[in-house]
């Protein structure tokens, strides 16, 4: 009897393809097994085993594999399952799903280029002659492609011998060398405890009259310590006190100061030392209490807590307990910038047991997380992560914690599989028996539907952790401030009064601006032309550091223009504004104090995040300026003022969530103000102070924003009354996006009738010179949702069978917002 074994292939394919192997490697293949298999006409593939059997695919003559890649299944059962759900859930290929889930290191083809790692420091002898061999060709050629292995080895079989040299950390695989991380160590000084007391005081400026130089720094010492305690950096002491750093070096070496070191990029935690664990408030243990309950029979329990009102803590306290079972923790996180705030808090309770995994890692990381996640390790007993850590091989998830659902980076937009992480977390749960918390302070409209409608259990916590008071929200309106001539750029008079106090007191201000660059429109007064992107439908932005135009969607740029490219007039000016103007302004305002900007431009490193993030922890910014990365449940100790520079460009924007997602960022950003003993303020500078989501958030009232929006909702036949199906036809011919467009509507109109909207032109119609166009399918709560899947599938399979459509790419996205 031949036997055979199912695959899948890393590429858009419906089905698992068959392969033949032999009897022993038939009793030894498990699934979740990678095997090298060709595929094509001359290409090698690494595929995943699905299944070993004994039946002949009929339709073609099956291939024997090139060679098995593992002693043990690196996939587990129970992920070649969840791949399975997620493809048949989010309308895409398994392969699609595999490429996502698998670290790309694992996945080694034809066209991969293998580098030799510098400073390896390899033992020769412990090498194989074929391993020797490559070695040796890699140190004459920096890297090569797998084919040219082949030749140079003269043989087929070369994965295995990069696999091991992978191993032995020699060569890499497929990716740029990422520098590993040092830390930054800053030199800091105090002064020697021997002369704290103010008699040994006296004494030291004694003993040190004849030095006057060395009595200077001393002096300068005692008036920067005695404003505030923030440690002194040795370079700061030498500037004030106009002293070289030899005299500095000499009182060191008197004795007279202390020199120490201090980490300058990762956070510093300064309670670390008394993280035994933490004490719940009454309202936290109540809150625990009810949600142990719930989870004695629900499955997934929805946590709305208010901003600042200590659900981390809960969290951990849930955590403890499942550790305390053996088994595992997945910790979802919407962004890396919370990531590097949570793991220190987290590494204070759990040290060692904590293990991340994000994109800013490095392939050669990722791999070792996977790897730890797989033995079941000690090491990863909590995974905190974002969305792509739920493919991870757990082998015993005991809880799954989703920190601030509600967040829209929990869904994958390109490419596919394109999933929601929070509803896929849901399903993980149940196929691994373990028990999902949803945590928010502005849950989802979904989510909250759900809990109201007992699909989950809810569990409310709106007392601040300390009894602090909410903050104070007020609503600055700027159309009448700028009719008095009372605006200063883009600060009203009364945002830079509550600016001022707060420094005079030396607390800390964030202010919050939904846009990167300088400014997003140029504009000729002459004629009205304001550059455009050559490849996208978007005018270019201003970024003013560099002097470029950018567009934010493609990233062509070019120099800034110093004339009217359309008629050659030098009245050049800029519309609009984004977080570098306001960090222009700022720096005009208040030249004294250190401002800080955070957003896409200023985080692009491997940690952007933390230097920002520490720095303003430990007191380095005064005001920081950023975009929705500073919403995100982050905890600043000292910020007493939050300013919203422009609610309105949230509020207007071509989307039936704009409103709930303006609620949910407006209220997390008025959330990270006031978290200690006094009460924070907010400012909203609008030219609509009126408007319902504005004044909803004015006076903090989730659950009346809830009942308005949800009746809209109802109204006009979206989530979660409706699902939705969103195709969108991509194409470089215009005239033939339009066409399938229109053909594929009409199709679909055939069968689903008026539930179909479109097709229509999103907002930017055109990406890097692509045409986009969408077509929106609304599925009613009573309609299968299964059967309107396997329609749509044979509607998508005739289109691709047309020729004159194969050059649009269709994209499905399910549940697409």
């Amino acid at each position: 009897m031949p036997h055979f074994i199912n695959v899948i292939l890393p590429l858009p394919l419906e089905k698992h393809f068959t392969y033949s192997v032999s009897k022993d490697e038939a009793e030894f293949l498990q699934p979740g097994m990678r095997v090298a298999v060709p595929f094509g006409k001359s290409k090698i593939y690494t595929g995943f085993v699905s299944e070993v059997h004994q039946e002949d695919p009929k339709i073609y003559e099956a291939k024997p594999i090139e060679q098995i890649l593992d002693k043990t299944p690196i996939v587990t059962p129970l992920q070649l399952k969840f791949w399975q759900w997620i493809a048949s859930y989010y309308m895409c290929a398994e392969g699609e799903v595999l490429r996502s889930a698998v670290p790309s290191a694992f996945l080694l083809e034809s066209e991969t280029i293998v580098q030799l790692l510098k400073d390896s420091g390899v033992d020769e002898s412990a090498l194989t002659d074929d391993e020797f061999l490559l070695l040796e060709a890699l140190e004459r050629q920096s890297s090569m492609k797998i084919n040219e292995i082949i030749q140079l080895l003269d043989k087929k079989t070369v994965l295995p011998v990069i696999n091991s040299l992978v191993e032995k950390k020699v060569v890499v695989v497929n990716q740029e060398i990422y520098e590993q991380y040092k830390p930054k160590m800053e030199r800091y000084v105090k002064l020697h405890e021997e002369h704290t007391s103010e008699a040994a005081m006296h004494q030291l400026l004694d003993e040190l009259s004849r030095a006057p130089k060395q009595r200077q720094v001393v002096f300068t010492l005692f008036s920067m310590t005695a404003r505030d305690k923030k440690p002194i950096k040795v370079a700061e002491l030498t500037k004030k006190s106009g002293a070289s750093a030899n005299i500095v070096k000499s009182l060191i070496n008197k004795n007279v100061l202390e020199e120490y070191n201090l980490q300058t990029e990762r956070l510093q935690y300064e309670e670390a030392k008394v993280a035994d664990s933490m004490d719940l408030n009454e309202y936290q243990q109540q809150a625990l209490e009810e949600i142990e309950t719930s989870f004695e029979t629900e499955n997934v329990c929805l946590l709305h807590g208010i901003t600042s009102s200590g659900k981390t803590e809960l969290y951990v306290k849930l955590i403890e307990n499942v550790i305390a079972e053996g088994k595992q923790v997945l910790y979802l996180l919407p962004e890396i910038a919370l990531t590097t705030q949570l793991i220190s808090r987290l590494q204070n309770y759990f040290g060692e047991k904590v293990i991340v995994y994000h994109s800013k890692y490095s392939v050669n990381e990722r791999v070792e997380v996977y790897q730890n996640v797989l033995k079941n390790s000690p090491k990863a007993r909590v995974v905190v992560g974002v969305r792509s850590s739920i493919f991870l091989p757990f082998h015993d998830l005991g809880l799954i914690v989703v920190d601030e659902e509600h967040e829209s980076t929990f869904k994958q937009y390109d490419p596919a599989p394109r999933y929601h992480a929070r509803d896929a977390a849901i399903v993980l749960g149940l196929m691994h028996n373990a028990k999902v918390l949803l945590g928010s302070a502005t849950p989802s409209l979904e989510s909250y539907f759900n809990a109201e409608h007992s699909k989950y259990s809810l569990v409310n916590l709106d007392r601040r952790f300390g009894n602090v008071m909410l903050p104070e929200i007020e609503i600055v309106d700027i159309k009448e401030k700028h009719r008095k001539k009372r605006m200063t750029g883009h600060f009203s008079d009364r945002l830079l009064e509550e600016i001022r106090e707060t420094l005079g007191e030396k607390e800390q201000v964030i202010l919050f601006q939904n846009r990167r660059g300088f400014s997003p429109i140029l504009e000729c007064n002459t004629c009205g032309h304001s550059p455009q992107c050559p490849n996208c439908d978007v005018s270019l932005t201003f970024h003013n550091h560099n002097n470029q135009l950018r567009c934010h969607y493609c990233g062509y740029h070019m120099a800034l223009q110093q004339k009217c490219m359309a008629c050659g007039s030098n009245e050049l000016s800029t519309k609009g504004f984004g977080t570098e103007k306001v960090e222009t302004e700022l720096k005009a305002l208040f030249p004294d104090h250190k401002i800080g900007r955070m957003d896409l431009d200023t985080t692009r490193g491997k940690h952007g995040y933390e230097k920002i993030i520490s720095a303003f922890e430990q007191g380095e910014i005064d005001i920081l300026v950023g975009t929705q990365m500073l919403t995100k449940g982050l905890d600043f100790r000292n910020v007493r003022l939050v300013g919203i520079m422009n609610a309105d460009n949230l509020l207007n924007f071509p989307d039936f969530r704009a409103h709930e997602r303006s609620f949910q960022l407006m209220l997390q950003v008025a959330g990270r103000a006031g978290r200690t003993e006094k009460r924070g303020k907010v400012l909203i500078q609008t030219y609509n102070p009126h408007h319902r989501i504005v004044q909803q958030v004015s006076t903090n009232s989730f659950v009346e924003m809830y009942k308005e929006q949800l009746e809209e909702r109802r109204q006009y036949k979206y989530p979660p009354f409706y699902r939705l199906i969103r195709i969108t036809l991509k194409g470089r011919d215009y005239s033939r996006v339009n066409e399938g467009a229109d053909w594929l509507a009409t199709s679909m109109k055939n069968s689903f009738y008026e539930n179909v909207l479109g097709p229509e032109f999103p907002p930017v119609a055109r990406i890097r010179n692509e045409y986009y166009k969408n077509i929106l399918l609304k599925i009613p709560q009573k309609q299968s949702l299964g059967k309107t899947k396997a329609i749509l599938e044979k509607i998508l399979q005739s289109f691709k069978a047309i020729g004159g459509f194969r050059s649009v790419r269709v994209v499905v996205n399910v549940d697409p917002y």
